[in-house]
């Protein structure tokens, strides 16, 4: 089916996604925090994964834990989605501009979940937005959705260009990689078979 639903639950935050690989871009995404909603259409939009997150944290304290649960959660929904992985490309990259920004992300859907990050930001926040959250973030999603990710900026002078054209990379890297392979529809892309 391409779909899943992940529900996470803690003292801190109270999360629900939902995940369709093979969709349009969909979005309806509502975190309590207006540029994080911003970054996850973004995410939606060049994916052309459907996504839809209801996401309440203790944002009286800060944003942080409501962004890294959101990240567990959408992880964990894109790996059960996914599932064994049988026919799709499994690789995915893209160098994406915008503006002032250059970024490039390259992913692997392996199940062995590692984060390069090489994504500085010039200032620490993007309106009440911390930017660390934006690597916060992409850790998250890529420990519990099992994915190699490389981000690298390779220009950029604007922060808010910058976390965009991260997140925008990482989409159409998610969209190239959840593909169905044509050439491949019922193999797994490993020499292992297994993944």
């Amino acid at each position: 089916m391409r779909e899943a639903t992940i529900t996470r639950t803690t003292a801190e935050t109270d999360i629900s996604v939902s995940v369709r690989l093979g969709g349009t871009g969909a979005r309806d995404c509502r975190t309590g925090i207006g540029f994080f909603d911003h970054m996850l259409d973004q995410l939606a939009r060049h994916s052309l994964i459907d996504i839809k997150v209801r996401a309440t944290g203790d944002l009286h304290i800060d944003d942080h834990h409501t962004v890294e649960d959101t990240g567990i959660a959408l992880g964990q929904a894109l790996a059960r989605a996914i599932g064994d992985k049988r026919g799709i490309r499994r690789y995915g990259s893209c160098l994406l501009p915008m503006d002032d920004a250059l970024v490039r992300a390259a992913l692997d859907l392996s199940g062995r979940p590692f984060l390069v990050w090489s994504v500085p930001f010039p200032t620490a926040k993007i309106g009440t937005f911390d930017t660390e959250l934006v690597r916060e973030f992409f850790q998250a999603l890529a420990t519990h959705g099992g994915i190699t990710l490389h981000v690298d900026r390779l220009h950029g002078v604007n922060s808010h260009h910058i976390a965009e054209a991260a997140f925008k990379a990482v989409a159409r890297a998610l969209r190239e990689a959840v593909e169905p392979d044509p050439r491949q529809a019922d193999a797994i892309p490993s020499t292992k078979g297994t993944l």
